[in-house]
């Protein structure tokens, strides 16, 4: 994989044309993706995936029917081909970092992470998957589950763990909107970017 090529090309695509999604090809990519950095090597994060029958029902707990009359995207996007939910499991987080070698941090209980990295840990295991269905030439989307997390757990039968987001896949239809997010003025990506211990004008080595 050419990453910075697949970094640049990738998109959030939010209309998709219903084309199905091959089970073994995503199921495959979701645990390739889960070979992303895990705090201490805690393996807290999940993937379930949804085909078929299943994606309505997805659709029935993630969002509210007052959301799906008035959204101009719902249409699109419930045409996904599948969706990917990822969970992390906290509690794995705290067991680890309360064994013998990790005891000393002050980590074994989740109140005490200034970061909670079962999040982080989540997110990157998510963008691997991004760029490795960029790479097998599927479009996606990541999909906030935002005040619903608990309904849309309880269906997955996956009460003991923590909504990160999911990821809707299939095949770009072209319909997409435009977001307005795009317009924003935002600072340059070299200008994020800053030097600690030589000058700035010192050229790299």
């Amino acid at each position: 994989m050419d990453v910075a090529r697949a970094l640049a090309r990738r998109r959030m695509v939010r209309s998709f044309d219903g084309t199905p999604v091959d089970p073994d090809m995503l199921d495959g990519l979701c645990a390739t993706a889960l070979w992303a950095p895990t705090a201490g090597n805690c393996a807290g994060v999940r993937m379930h995936t949804v085909y078929g029958a299943a994606r309505p029902e997805f659709f029935a707990r993630a969002t509210d029917v007052a959301w799906r009359a008035r959204s101009p995207r719902y249409a699109g996007l419930s045409r996904a081909g599948a969706i990917v939910v990822v969970t992390s499991r906290p509690q794995d987080y705290g067991a680890r970092y309360g064994e013998a070698d990790k005891r000393a941090s002050g980590l074994e209980t989740l109140d005490a992470w200034p970061v909670p990295y079962w999040h982080g840990d989540a997110a990157m295991a998510t963008m691997a998957l991004l760029l490795l269905l960029e790479e097998s030439g599927w479009s996606a989307t990541l999909w906030g589950d935002f005040g619903r997390a608990a309904g849309l757990l309880a269906w997955l039968g996956a009460t003991d763990e923590t909504l990160f987001a999911s990821v809707l896949v299939g095949r770009d239809d072209h319909g997409d909107r435009r977001s307005a997010s795009l317009d924003r003025a935002v600072p340059a990506r070299r200008d994020r970017v800053s030097r600690v211990g030589m000058p700035p004008d010192a050229p790299p080595r």
